[in-house]
């Protein structure tokens, strides 16, 4: 057996309006924001170590090289246009003392700090706002320190992933990330040791220090509610020296609706070690059903398993290939055969899109007469893609309350709601956005409800909206039991105790209690 960092990882995956302006207010707006920006400036060099300097880390809207640090990780073009509200300052952490400064700065002045490890947040919370507010960039924090002995890595918030390359650890391990392996060993926070924070008070914590309230909060509860996270330890997992993957197609026909039935009852209960998704989408020749397979073995155990449970696939030997598992990382991304595994390493994505994405949970088979309007549903709207993540083995094994992540026992799958486009146009981006929700309008019978469940990673402005005032806590409540489920409460009283005055905030962050 091989053991592989990369093994836990593996992840995937409404429009933020700036109220109009007249000409005059917008002046005062950029003129009041100057003076901000110029008082953080003055308040972080100040406090700036002369063993560790903070000057050159400082991007502010005059430096010319502001937009290229600003765009480098924005992952979603819908908030990169000419009205979206940009940072005051970008601050490029490269030690402790430079987001510890940061803290203490914008709690002086009353200033929203944001916190970026990767940009791929789908509503673009990390650098995005509807108030000044600045961004602290944690992608130089990104080393990977494997203890092989011990089977454990640290990993830094801004090392990027796999099966999605270009994601940060940050919130793809706090958020509940999951990957192909999540039927076999659970989800990333499912093997969390320890971690490395800074608090709302500017101290460094670990697991020991933190306290074991705090350090639950990490294991799904979107630790950005709460703290900066700066590192995380987490248990290795083993897989052997070959897997075998798929990736498979079918096109709508007689027998379309009976496949898709099957893969239903199939894929949640399949071996622990074979990871099953379904994505369908519509080409330019009709719907189409892709099933892609991560196996942990060879290719005739697999090929024997699927016909005996999943006969109606008819996946052949040929279909199969045995490949180490990095290699099934690239595969898993629809990289071709025999891209240079230093791939992995290219923090930049392959392209960009505009996007919007939303979620469900899946507790029961969709009904044949659900599939067959699903079908039609689809090929109306033609763009919006609907994959199933299949749930069971390991994720039906551990408490919903273990961590803050409730999504367990009782769901089948997983399914992410998926539009991308070109352009940023705000009447373009309003069109796809409706797309994708009037399909998952159209899932509401068949779908979790009471509460409606959703992934917290597929970040979805449409559940709601906190806008930090008095009404805070309501305002959390609605979007937080779909996210969190029974565990909100929990995280509210966390929060009030370690971050008593909201510091640590975004448009769904938890939030305190109220006074």
């Amino acid at each position: 057996m091989k053991i592989s960092i990369l093994a836990l990882f593996v992840t995937i995956f409404a429009i933020v309006l700036l109220p109009a302006l007249t000409p005059s207010s917008a002046a005062a707006m950029v003129s009041n924001d100057n003076s901000v920006q110029d008082e953080l400036i003055k308040c972080l060099l100040d406090h700036s170590s002369a063993s560790n300097p903070i000057s050159s880390l400082i991007y502010a809207p005059q430096n010319t090289s502001y937009s290229t640090v600003l765009q480098s990780y924005i992952r979603n073009l819908r908030f990169n246009t000419t009205t979206t509200r940009k940072p005051l300052l970008i601050v490029t952490a490269t030690h402790v003392s430079h987001i510890q400064s940061s803290i203490m700065c914008a709690k002086n002045l009353g200033v929203e700090m944001k916190v970026r490890s990767g940009g791929h947040d789908y509503e673009g919370l990390s650098y995005v706002s509807i108030v000044p507010f600045f961004v602290v960039d944690m992608f130089n924090f990104r080393s990977v320190e494997v203890n092989l002995v011990e089977e454990t890595a640290w990993v830094d918030a801004g090392a990027t992933l796999g099966v999605c390359p270009t994601v940060g650890a940050g919130g793809h391990i706090t958020g509940g990330g999951y990957g192909n392996l999540m039927r076999k060993y659970g989800l990333t926070v499912d093997n969390l040791v320890d971690a490395k924070v800074i608090d709302v008070h500017g101290r460094v914590l670990d697991r020991a220090t933190m306290g074991e309230d705090l350090f639950w909060v990490l294991q799904g509860g979107g630790g950005g509610s709460f703290c900066v996270i700066l590192s995380y330890k987490i248990k290795l997992v083993h897989v052997p020296k070959n897997v075998t993957v798929f990736r498979v197609s079918r096109m709508l026909d007689q027998k379309f609706t009976n496949l898709v039935d099957q893969y239903q009852h199939v894929a949640p209960n399949l071996d622990h070690d074979a990871f099953i998704r379904l994505t369908l989408d519509v080409t330019k020749t009709g719907l189409r059903a892709t099933f892609r397979c991560l196996f942990l073995g060879d290719t005739q155990t697999l090929v024997s398993l699927v016909n005996e449970n999943f006969p109606l696939l008819g996946l052949r030997k040929s279909d199969c290939l045995e490949m180490s598992w990095l290699e099934s990382v690239l595969f898993y991304y629809d990289y071709a055969l025999g891209t240079p595994l230093d791939t992995l390493l290219d923090r930049q994505p392959s392209s960009l899109t505009s996007l919007k994405r939303k979620s469900d949970y899946l507790k029961d088979p969709i009904p044949r007469h659900g599939l067959e309007g699903l079908w039609k549903k689809m090929v109306q709207l033609q763009t919006p893609q609907l994959t199933f993540n299949p749930y069971g083995g390991r994720m039906a094994e551990i408490p919903a309350n273990a961590t803050p992540f409730p999504h367990r026992a009782g769901n089948m799958f997983k399914l992410q709601y998926a539009t991308n486009w070109d352009g940023d146009e705000n009447e373009r981006s309003k069109y796809y956005i409706e797309l994708t929700r009037k399909l998952h309008s159209y899932m509401t019978p068949f779908v979790s409800m009471n509460p409606r469940e959703a992934f917290l990673n597929y970040r979805d402005l449409d559940l709601g909206i906190n806008h930090q005032g008095p009404t805070s806590y309501v305002q959390g409540r609605k979007y937080g039991l779909k996210y969190f489920k029974d565990n909100f409460d929990r995280l509210v009283k966390i929060k009030t105790t370690v971050d008593p005055d909201n510091f640590f905030r975004n448009e769904q962050s938890i939030p305190t209690l109220p006074h």
